[in-house]
């Protein structure tokens, strides 16, 4: 784990209200205490669609003043035009980066990973993987993520390790039997409070669904998760391993007992998501 570091966002769009939106949206996927620096260079100054290279360049300014590094998220082509004129405004600093991630699910999957303390690298590799749990959902085969099958997606490889992790192999491993109770399964906001459960622990925790044969993915990806496509009544089996196993298992029982939205845990199993 990267630990303590502070990424902050910054969301191009030509249009003021989609980048409002898309920035309530990822917000309502973790909570106050721990949501990542944000900042929205969108529209122009009159509230018309464009963008503004210098808007932009004041936005990345204000997050580096308080983070480790800034990812900058785009929607159209002259979004793109505008950032890249707008690195040219900015003084030396902290790093910035731009992403080719889809706007709303990059920003979400960022957002999520962000917020355990992940460095810019992690955050910028989840975001390019948001289109990963609709591919995968919208797939004819639902285990179509084999090793070698051409439809693949190359941005996400976690997503086609070892059916079966070896927790046993290490002292300190654990293992899960797990089901799913909630009507619609392991979707977005559940998703995104288990990641954030193990982020910022030294623990590996894999999840696969014995019942549909996806995975096993690494937990601490909100996008990974739910490109399981786990839902109600699916069996799900996990295996948690690192000097920090047990404060892992730890904190999804204390998230367990923040309610229905989050998932609860019960001697070692996990049985509501």
């Amino acid at each position: 784990m990267e630990g303590d570091r502070v990424i902050g966002i910054v969301v191009v769009s030509h249009s003021r209200a989609l980048a409002r939106a898309a920035v309530e949206l990822a917000q309502e996927m973790v909570p106050p205490p721990r949501r990542p620096p944000i900042a929205i260079a969108a529209g122009l100054d009159d509230d018309a669609f464009g963008t503004d290279a210098q808007a932009i360049a004041r936005a990345i300014d204000g997050l580096r003043t308080q983070t480790d590094g800034v990812l900058v998220l785009l929607d159209l082509g002259s979004a793109i035009l505008s950032a890249e004129m707008a690195l040219e405004f900015i003084d030396d600093g902290p790093p910035v980066r731009l992403s080719p991630a889809p706007l709303v699910e990059g920003l979400i999957a960022a957002y999520v990973t962000a917020s355990g303390g992940s460095g810019l690298d992690a955050v910028a590799a989840d975001a390019e993987n948001g289109l990963v749990g609709k591919r995968e959902q919208l797939s004819a085969d639902p285990v179509a993520d084999a090793p070698g099958d051409p439809n693949e997606p190359t941005a996400a490889p976690e997503a086609t390790a070892d059916p079966e992790p070896d927790a046993a192999a290490e002292p300190d491993g654990l293992t899960w039997a797990v089901t799913l109770t909630a009507p619609d399964g392991l979707h977005a906001r559940p998703a995104a409070r288990l990641a954030q459960a193990v982020q910022d622990l030294d623990v590996t925790v894999l999840i696969a669904d014995a019942t549909n044969g996806r995975g096993p993915v690494d937990a601490g990806s909100m996008l990974l998760l739910t490109t399981l496509g786990a839902r109600q009544g699916d069996e799900l089996t996990a295996g948690i391993s690192g000097p920090d196993a047990e404060r892992a298992l730890a904190a999804l029982h204390t998230l367990g007992r923040r309610g229905p939205r989050a998932l609860t845990v019960s001697d070692g199993t996990l049985t509501r998501l």
